[in-house]
């Protein structure tokens, strides 16, 4: 027991064996005594306490999906009864309710231990900017914690939580994960409720999991993802069943102009070895020029969103300011600089700069860069408490105010010894995405998990399961991973759920026009064809109108069968819409016609 996995498949194994949610607890308060670092949390809860929650769960329920898994939340969130500082004591109140998101999860089965320290107002990226003592980096004492979510994160990486809670504005759910050897998830903008949570910058804020699998960390994910309508913020995102990997896609990369190391070799070959493992997965990695987003990321602290972040604190900076910690005093006081007009003229700007990025991602699926691009210690940051702080967002700054999801992968370690982390980032709602990718890198890369010598557990999840709200479609050209109106399949909510071949009975054509080119699938007499390779996707029963409005003639969606004497719905051709065309049915697939 002493050695059990903080993973929620293993904890809910051990109570499917008999074990008891106060044994877990009793474990938990014993892991946290023997790392014995008493800058993680700002506020413990005590044992008893927690005992008492787990005992009122009463016998094991497998339907409850956190039954009995300990977690933390950062102290800018709040829970019932308990004080929230924000890292701030004079800001310190009492929570009347817990925060929107940590209730979730509690009616899900999970137990709150304890409230973790951070970057004073959630304002930082190094985790030592707190008044209280900070907590030391998991993996190496000597580098810094990662911040603002930093006791979050290295409670993950002791392993006395299965999972916490941060939030995000600028990269604080991910640049903690990446010094501590975790996973760091980052989802939607909207997905995840912000009632209860002091706000950083309120527009730009999501709250973020870490966890020590990516398969923890999205069925948090899956757990949280509920509408609030008390959060003006909040939306309706899907949490959708973890697609399978798709046999083809397309990852943009800084290319060799724009890609930032700041000097650090290590981290460039790391990084570079993390891209390996990701073509060997079928990525297709395409260099785009990072500028663009560059600029974007300047407009978080250059711009006026800093006096969004001086909204939260604006009495106190007038009448106790000496309460607020130096470095962030310094950072949110810059706002009282900038006019209401600038504040417009702020927004305009983003609004052009991200005009001038999202071309970039029209012909990608997802980017890959490295969450952080060099490694800094405790000591670097007592000479500069600014440079490093910024060069840690080069990667993460841009991705909130362009409304993009992201997920913070551990890989292998660094031939230094250091931890190596790749961040995939995915437009808003593609979180299932990203997350299916990162779980295939964290199982090919991380030899074990956060501080612990525990090794990366193989996925439990079934990731196909078609819901009743879906339907598979199958597609046999150019809506296949990694193809051209593939990202037609993805708008409207579809993802991956398998290969398949159809029967003998079809013939195969390249059609005339384009591009983007396509093919014709044509029935014949049983036996007398060929069998067509065929990607299979689930899309929402919702979207299939405007799908099928989409499709041109002679093509249309139609009954498939398929090699295994089964039936699904697809792409058809009517079979004098195939006259006159090539007929390609020898090579078996569209992909090797285009090759």
């Amino acid at each position: 027991m002493q050695n059990l996995p903080f993973t929620i498949p293993a904890i809910h194994g051990a109570y499917q064996d008999g074990m008891k949610a106060t044994e877990i607890v009793d474990l938990v308060y014993q892991r946290i005594e023997a790392v014995d670092d008493p800058g993680i949390f700002i506020y413990l809860l005590e044992k008893e306490e927690v005992l008492e929650a787990a005992k009122a769960l009463g016998d094991f329920d497998q339907s409850k999906p956190l039954w009995g898994i300990p977690f933390v939340i950062k102290d800018n969130i709040d829970a019932k009864g308990k004080p929230t500082t924000a890292a701030c004591p004079a800001y310190l109140y009492e929570a009347e309710e817990d925060a929107f998101i940590v209730r979730c999860l509690i009616e899900a089965g999970a137990l709150l231990i304890g409230k973790t320290n951070l970057d004073q107002f959630a304002t930082g990226l190094v985790g030592v900017r707190s008044p209280y003592q900070p907590p030391k980096n998991a993996v190496d004492p000597e580098i810094v914690p990662g911040g603002s979510s930093s006791g979050s994160a290295v409670s993950v990486a002791h392993g006395f939580a299965c999972f916490s809670l941060g939030t995000d504005t600028a990269g604080s759910g991910r640049v903690p994960a990446a010094l501590n050897n975790i996973v760091g998830l980052k989802p939607t903008l909207g997905a995840f409720s912000a009632s209860g949570v002091v706000p950083a910058c309120r527009t730009l804020d999501t709250v973020s999991v870490f966890a020590l699998t990516v398969e923890d960390a999205y069925k948090v994910f899956q757990v949280g993802c509920v509408f609030d309508t008390a959060d003006s913020y909040s939306k309706q995102v899907a949490a959708k069943s973890l697609s399978s990997l798709p046999p083809k896609f397309r990852v943009g990369i800084p290319d060799a102009a724009t890609i930032e190391f700041f000097g650090d070799k290590v981290q460039e070959a790391s990084y570079r070895e993390g891209l390996e493992t990701l073509k060997s997965l079928g990525a297709e990695i395409i260099e785009i020029d990072f500028t663009p987003f560059y600029n974007v990321a300047h407009m978080l602290y250059e711009g006026a969103w800093v006096a969004e972040r001086y909204t939260t604190i604006e009495e106190m900076l007038k009448t106790d300011p000496e309460a607020i910690f130096p470095v962030t005093r310094k950072i949110i006081s810059a706002a009282e600089n900038f006019s209401s007009a600038d504040v417009f003229r702020g927004i305009y700007k983003l609004e052009d700069l991200k005009r001038l990025a999202e071309p970039l991602l029209e012909d990608i699926d997802m980017m890959c860069v490295p969450t952080i691009p060099t490694f800094y210690s405790v000591e670097d940051l007592n000479v500069d408490p600014v440079t490093p702080n910024s060069n840690f967002g080069t990667y993460t700054n841009f991705v909130n105010l362009m409304d993009m999801c992201a997920l913070a992968v551990p890989t292998s370690f660094r031939t230094d010894g250091r931890p190596g982390s790749l961040t995939l980032l995915a437009g808003a709602g593609k979180d299932a995405e990203i997350a299916a990718i990162g779980i295939e890198i964290q199982k090919r890369t991380q030899p074990m998990m956060g501080a612990t010598d525990w090794k990366v557990p193989a996925p439990t999840t079934n990731p196909n399961p078609v819901s009743n709200a879906e339907i598979e479609i199958a597609v046999c050209g150019a809506h296949m991973s990694g193809l051209p109106l593939n990202k037609d399949l993805i708008a409207r909510g579809g993802r991956f759920v398998r290969t398949a071949k159809t029967a003998s009975d079809y013939e195969f054509f390249a059609l005339a026009g384009g591009p983007p080119h396509r093919p014709g699938l044509v029935k014949t007499e049983a036996g007398q064809g060929s069998e067509i390779e065929l990607e299979v996707w689930a899309v929402p029963k919702t979207e299939i109108g405007s799908f099928l409005e989409s499709i041109p003639a002679p093509l249309g969606l139609g009954t498939i069968s398929l090699s295994d004497n089964s039936e699904v719905k697809g792409f058809i051709c009517e079979a004098q819409g195939a006259a006159g065309a090539k007929n390609i049915s020898e090579l078996k697939t569209w992909r090797r016609y285009v090759a």
